[in-house]
């Protein structure tokens, strides 16, 4: 065992939380201080843009761990306490409540949303999610609006153009390209989740924002071909920054906006480390770094940091996952394919039952279930032996999946 006596995570999210009772589980018996800024339990972000959204959730469902699981596994979590510098030399960090010495300090400080700049972006009932303030705000605000526009056509603004016309609301769904995710999962599966939304009664409209007008609050949405979208509240789901502003005043290396960390999710000063929506990890397997915003990185990183600073051999190579629920359109992802030369599809797109699989020069980048729920281990498998396929094994039901490489 080290020396360490005493690991401070700064961060009260799913990968803080995660990391602090993973050094638990694996034996660490010094003292374990989670810091988190918001004057909350820690819970899970997925749930603000769903079930708790439209009220149907409890926030004790998204909790990480019980509180009673904090006095019982010896993590002292300060709620509402904020950290605003870090010492390396000294190996300190200055919070709102004064200095904390530590031996090992793991960043966990998640991400921002994206702010829209354009003309009227201040105005009143212009929205952001990102925790549970503002789901509870946009809830609020949902219930008395007569128009919503949500701006931006990732996994956030497709959740939440979902989860608003499951409220009842009337909902514009205002994206950069023709479909929502086009970017991530190309036309023919995203064209899936666009006659999702028409199906249950969202406008769809492709454009960008060029301002927002209104006397004090929001009242329209202009478009940058000047068309006009009435609303009397926008929620904006343009993606999201890593916190980074800890790091970067510390002098830790950054990377393409996120903290730079090894496989081990070590940075670039001894003893300190980052992990979930804030840092770029080196994973072996891709042979880069990638910057992951999803629940799955923030669970498994939280426990390889355990064993990293422990001492234990870790190679953070995991293959990436998300999943999506979208009206009656739930997906699981696993893989990473931020580019491919094919999309191969086997099953029933208008039923909504059917797996898709990204191809790189002939191996499967990355597959997805969508309401297929048997599957998952085989989809693992497939992405990551990266064997070659044959496409229109692929693409046949009636060849098992373990027998189309």
């Amino acid at each position: 065992m080290t020396q360490i006596e005493h690991v401070l995570i700064i961060g009260g999210g799913l990968s803080g939380a995660n990391a602090a009772f993973a050094l638990r589980e694996e034996g660490f018996a010094g003292r374990v201080t989670l810091l988190a800024d918001e004057d909350e339990w820690p819970y899970e972000r997925p749930p603000m843009s769903k079930g708790y959204l439209r009220g149907e959730d409890s926030i004790d469902k998204a909790l990480v761990r019980t509180p009673a699981d904090y006095e019982t596994q010896r993590v002292d979590l300060r709620r509402g306490v904020a950290a605003t510098a870090i010492d390396v030399a000294r190996k300190t960090v200055t919070t709102s409540e004064g200095d904390i010495h530590f031996d090992a300090l793991v960043l966990a400080t998640g991400a921002a949303p994206r702010r829209l700049d354009v003309p009227g972006a201040g105005l009143e009932n212009v929205l952001y999610l990102r925790d549970r303030a503002d789901s509870d705000a946009l809830r609020e605000a949902a219930s008395e609006a007569s128009e919503i526009v949500v701006v931006g056509g990732g996994w956030i603004g497709s959740e939440v153009a979902a989860s608003l016309r499951q409220m009842g609301r009337s909902v514009t769904f205002l994206t950069s390209r023709e479909r929502p995710l086009e970017h991530v999962l190309g036309a023919q599966v995203a064209d899936v989740y666009k006659q999702a939304h028409l199906d249950n009664g969202v406008r769809l409209v492709s454009g960008r924002v060029a301002r927002l007008i209104g006397k004090g609050g929001v009242e329209t949405v202009e478009t940058h071909d000047m068309r006009r979208l009435p609303a009397d509240l926008v929620l904006v789901g343009v993606g999201a920054a890593p916190r980074i502003d800890l790091a970067d005043g510390a002098g830790l290396g950054i990377q393409r906006a996120a903290v730079a960390v090894d496989e081990r999710l070590r940075t670039s000063a001894p003893g300190i480390y980052a992990i979930g929506d804030v840092a770029s990890a080196w994973n072996p397997r891709y042979g880069r770094s990638l910057h992951l915003e999803h629940w799955d990185n923030a669970i498994e990183q939280g426990k390889a940091v355990s064993k990293s600073i422990l001492g234990q051999e870790v190679s953070y190579n995991r293959v990436p996952y998300l999943y999506s629920d979208q009206y009656d359109l739930g997906m699981e992802y696993r893989g990473y394919a931020p580019e491919w030369d094919d999309v191969v599809v086997r099953g029933d797109l208008q039923r909504r039952e059917f797996h898709a699989f990204w191809l790189q020069r002939g191996r499967v980048a990355a597959a997805m279930n969508v309401n297929l729920w048997d599957d998952g281990e085989d989809l693992q498998s497939l992405v990551e032996s990266r064997a070659f396929v044959d496409t229109g094994r692929l693409a046949d039901a009636e060849v098992p999946l373990v027998a189309a490489a």
